[in-house]
């Protein structure tokens, strides 16, 4: 079944869902399209059970990247510590987001991944409450959908790209968070020294640029 499920994926990214048979993901997988069948009736099947596995990681992924302790960082470490894990899971699954999108992939993925999406959208108001203590909620919520529509835009370029080049844009998104965020926090009355750049000027791992124009 893991055999025929990351053959799966390998088609899904090349062909789309649309495109996609289940004789093509038998031939990705170097099985017969009979043995195929003693584990999934058709290409639903095995959407269906390969988004629960990229969903049941991803779900860790931003456990992983949403932890209490990022708000004690500066804004550029948090942006770090909070995007790399996100940005390596997509980059690691390209097949995820050929699963979460699009009129045709089964229902109950995109039923799925927007539930996700909501608790994510919450998790950065909650973080974004934590830097602006003094917005009020609609500001919030403001700022945290435009921070997931930036984000989810710059990963769909990250994904076109690889190695040096993949990196750049990386860091691109982050400079552009950073520049977007901080004149807010930096606004704010009660703005703590943990919104403070960092130090070593925001380099930290692929930290974002906090030099001006």
């Amino acid at each position: 079944m893991a055999q025929l499920l990351k053959a799966a994926a390998s088609v899904f990214c090349t062909s789309g869902y649309t495109g996609a048979s289940t004789n093509a993901i038998a031939r990705e997988a170097g099985v017969s399209p009979g043995t195929l069948y003693q584990f999934f009736p058709n290409k639903e099947a095995i959407a269906v059970e390969l988004g629960d596995q990229l969903l049941d990681r991803w779900r860790e992924t931003y456990g992983a990247a949403f932890l209490p302790d990022h708000l004690t960082l500066p804004l550029d470490r948090m942006l770090d510590a909070t995007l790399d894990p996100l940005i390596a899971f997509n980059c690691e699954n390209p097949a995820f987001p050929v699963l979460m999108h699009g009129s045709e992939i089964p229902g109950i993925i995109t039923q799925g991944h927007d539930h996700l999406h909501m608790t994510m959208l919450t998790r950065v108001e909650t973080i974004l409450a934590g830097y602006l203590p003094d917005a009020p909620r609609a500001e919030i919520t403001r700022v945290a959908t435009m921070i997931f529509t930036l984000f989810k835009a710059g990963l769909d370029v990250i994904m076109e790209h690889e190695g040096d080049e993949r990196e750049a844009y990386i860091r691109e998104l982050k400079t552009i968070l950073h520049r977007y965020l901080e004149p807010l926090i930096r606004e704010s009355p009660s703005c703590t020294p943990r919104a403070d750049s960092h130090p070593n000027g925001g380099q930290a791992g692929q930290g974002a640029r906090t030099d001006t124009p």
